[in-house]
């Protein structure tokens, strides 16, 4: 996803004028006293990014009367809670990239790069205090349930036993959870209406579920090329997403376990005959069917809102990604 589609999905300038001030607002307030801290947590943020859930933010602030500035630190208040949850991520995962560049950690330190993500968490709970005392519960709550989420990803690494019960309350922790926070705290500064507030955020729950299982299942099927790293390396990092796990529930379940038994490092060949099982099951079909079973699901949330303004742009947002869901049944 990228700003020049969002730009024709989302015809609304007073949105477009609002990321601008959100842009202008995420390079002033992630400026430190320190400025070897300021450079550190700017590093990613100046390497760009899609903005996705900041633009949710301005999106669902359309649907109250109030569209100012709240509606731009709610923006601000989310990015800055991604931002500071992919620091710590890259120093789980060992990362040594992200968005085209070197990672935090491998630049720098896994120490620095971890007092990054804190400032810049920090950060979000400051912008997000004027906003009011909800807001920053919400903030902290969300933050919370992404720790979770991290923590039950690494405590299933290599196992299966979690099964896909266990896979939607990892992705819902780590992406579902703040795709949700974002349109909801855009609502809620909006001045939307509480029927209204919770119709969007059912709405983006289901959107931020369709994004994270659609790119597992791109990690499995798309080309090295499109990837930039090699299909299944989430399989290589003992991460095993809804297809394989439905696979391993199957009539070749024992050969799946057989071939990912006893961690990594996993051959390239057991990862490749993984994936082969898993396609041959059909079980990159059943995940895609799930994806869009829940954007039918996002759509009855968007069409839940009265007089909705959204209404063409919320399923324009679900059409693109109905699109990305056919696209890798190709």
């Amino acid at each position: 996803m990228d700003q020049p589609i969002f730009q024709d999905l989302v015809p609304i300038p007073r949105v477009w004028q609002r990321m601008g001030m959100v842009e202008s607002r995420l390079r002033e307030v992630s400026v430190a006293e320190t400025p070897f801290l300021t450079e550190i947590a700017q590093h990613l943020l100046i390497a760009g990014g899609k903005r996705y859930r900041p633009l949710l933010s301005q999106v669902a602030a359309e649907l109250g009367p109030n569209t100012g500035l709240e509606s731009v630190e709610a923006g601000v208040a989310v990015e800055l809670v991604h931002l500071g949850s992919l620091y710590h991520d890259d120093v789980i995962d060992e990362a040594d990239a992200r968005r085209g560049k070197t990672s935090v950690n491998t630049n720098w330190t896994n120490t620095v790069a971890i007092l990054a993500g804190d400032f810049l968490l920090a950060r979000a709970s400051e912008i997000a205090a004027p906003l009011g005392e909800e807001a920053v519960a919400l903030i902290a709550r969300t933050y919370a349930t992404l720790c979770e989420g991290q923590v039950s990803e690494l405590a299933f690494a290599h196992g299966f036993d979690h099964g896909p019960e266990g896979y939607y309350s990892v992705i819902g922790g780590k992406t579902a959870s703040l795709i949700r926070t974002s349109a909801r705290l855009g609502a809620m500064t909006g001045g939307a209406p509480s029927a209204t507030v919770e119709s969007i955020s059912d709405w983006a729950w289901e959107m931020g579920m369709v994004f994270q299982i659609s790119d597992d299942v791109l990690d499995l099927i798309a080309s090295d090329e499109f990837l930039g790293k090699p299909a299944g390396s989430d399989i290589g990092e003992g991460t095993f997403t809804l297809p394989v796990l439905l696979a391993a529930e199957g009539p070749d379940g024992v050969e799946i376990r057989s071939l990912l038994a006893g961690g990594e490092p996993y051959s390239r060949e057991a990862i490749e005959r993984a994936i082969e099982l898993t396609i041959a099951g059909g079980y990159i079909d059943i995940a895609l069917d799930e994806c869009e079973a829940r954007i039918r699901s996002a759509e009855e949330a968007a069409d839940r809102i009265p007089d909705n303004p959204l209404t063409g742009v919320l399923h324009s947002l679900d059409q693109y990604l109905m699109d990305r869901v056919i696209s890798a049944r190709r």
